[in-house]
């Protein structure tokens, strides 16, 4: 994945804040806290998560796939778009 050390700096700390999520969750459970409010916490890593992913997402469009495309090379584009189409082909249901 080719990032910029900045944006893959605040990405690495947004998957830090998630794992201390995930932790506190954990902990909950042991502790036997309340359902409603473990599941709340859950929607919240869930919501996390998905947001992480777009911005992976949008940075592998805007650097990965943008220079596939204008480097010219149709195989090149043509594997970039095809990695794209299989992602959402796995996590979208029909």
């Amino acid at each position: 994945m080719k990032m910029e050390s900045e944006a893959h700096k605040k990405l690495k700390n947004r998957m830090s804040r998630i794992e201390g999520q995930v932790k506190g969750i954990s902990n909950m459970i042991a502790t036997e806290k309340y359902c409603i409010d473990i599941l709340t916490q859950t929607k919240a890593i869930r919501s996390a998560i998905k947001s992480v992913e777009l911005e992976i997402l949008e940075n592998h469009l805007n650097t990965c796939v943008k220079e596939a495309i204008e480097s010219g090379d149709s195989n090149k584009s043509s594997e970039k778009l095809d990695e794209i189409m299989l992602l959402l082909k796995k996590t979208t249901k029909l």
